[in-house]
């Protein structure tokens, strides 16, 4: 069996809010592509790899196979691809697969197409696609069940429920004969969204089997958090999760100019706190707590009085450095508590723009919170505001 793999890997990335294309972003310290690259590597049969990247991207995607490739032969595993291309995508993903189908091998019986973004499909559901293709002939795809409860819909009113136990969600590698996929490309008049829906248009047979829920396709921040978490699940990452608890507390200021900053944020009408640099709180609170979960040290260790460029400088500033340290230790924060302790200020009113700026800030959710002392000791007398937080990270790269 000769089979030949279209890798996808050309899109934007626009929802995950990456700065170059999604296939380039990094999980566990690889790009993408290198995961779905080192996948297709161990798929027995695969002669053939087809990389449809981003015009701007080729040399880098030529260096990622060139390293995977050198790898795997230094390590003298064995590797049946000898065919490696790197091609430019087009405009959409449709177009994307056509130029790649234009160099695919005249020998090759199977063709799979899958996506960069499905970055963690195990090689066990490519050999799967591959073998129903060549044992029943019709196109194949992976898919997995759906477990929410699924609502017809028109305009904003529910008109009744389907029935799931029909439904499946469709995932890659999908499989054809490759006469087949090349012969519906060259009739294509329109877009689909998936390869089968293409191969449907023009009267093929559409068959499935059993997909795996590591090939969830990567899309939002929140789905490289889920991947993270299954690379931990697998083995490939150590020290799965670390927490860490950080606690500030400042002084009311007694200058009638000074503004109150709390969680990276004005609060209006309020009177400031005391310290070396805004004496925001909450802020310094996240940034311990974030640390110490990561065995960093603390806020004065990474940014003590003894640094005159701090001084002055913003919570926001304190934040922004701290997760640039995380992410080159290889952490990444997955959310942070942080409760607010005193009689003033009244949270409620500046709740949601503190926690999304903190969002923002720690590219995580936050949550906030607030409590007084009944009362007692220098908060109860509202001297001044404490915040405690509470993070959890998760580890992202070995080292």
């Amino acid at each position: 069996m000769t089979i030949a793999v279209v890798l996808v890997a050309a899109g934007r990335g626009e929802r995950l809010g990456a700065d170059k294309p999604k296939a380039f972003v990094e999980l566990a310290g690889r790009t993408l592509l290198e995961h779905a690259i080192r996948r297709i590597f161990v798929v027995d049969g695969v002669t053939q790899l087809i990389i449809a990247a981003p015009a701007s991207h080729l040399a880098e995607t030529n260096q990622i196979l060139e390293s995977v490739a050198n790898e795997f032969v230094t390590a003298a595993k064995n590797v049946s691809i000898k065919d490696l291309v790197v091609i430019a995508g087009g405009g959409t993903r449709q177009e994307s697969i056509s130029n790649a189908l234009s160099v695919v091998a005249e020998a090759t019986e199977v063709l799979l197409v899958h996506d960069a973004a499905r970055a963690l499909t195990p090689p066990e559901v490519f050999e799967r696609v591959a073998q129903s293709v060549l044992e029943t002939g019709l196109a194949t795809i992976p898919v997995v069940p759906i477990v929410d409860t699924i609502k017809r819909i028109s305009g904003e009113v529910v008109l009744d429920t389907v029935d799931r136990q029909t439904l499946r969600i469709a995932q890659t590698p999908q499989g054809f004969q490759a006469f087949e996929l090349l012969e519906a490309y060259r009739v294509a008049t329109e877009d689909f969204t998936d390869d089968s829906s293409l191969v449907q248009s023009v009267g093929a047979t559409l068959r499935f089997v059993d997909g795996d829920s590591a090939a969830l396709k990567i899309t939002t921040p929140n789905d490289l958090v889920t991947a993270e978490a299954l690379l931990a699940e697998q083995s490939e990452l150590p020290a799965i999760y670390r927490t860490g608890v950080g606690v500030d507390v400042h002084r009311f200021t007694d200058d009638p100019a000074k503004p109150l900053f709390l969680g990276g944020v004005e609060w209006p009408g309020e009177r400031g706190l005391d310290g070396h640099s805004d004496g925001d709180a909450v802020a310094h609170a996240i940034v311990d707590a974030l640390l110490a979960a990561a065995g960093l040290g603390d806020i004065g260790f990474n940014f003590g009085v003894d640094r005159p460029e701090f001084a002055g400088a913003s919570g926001q500033v304190f934040l922004t450095a701290t997760v640039a340290k995380l992410a080159e230790a290889g952490f990444k924060v997955v959310n942070v508590s942080v409760q607010i302790i005193g009689n003033r200020p009244k949270v409620g009113p500046n709740r949601a723009a503190t926690e999304a700026e903190l969002s923002r800030l720690v590219e995580a959710p936050v949550t906030v919170g607030a409590t007084t002392t009944d009362g007692l000791g220098f908060l109860g007398n509202t001297e001044g505001v404490a915040a405690v937080a509470n993070a959890l990270l998760i580890r992202t790269q070995v080292g």
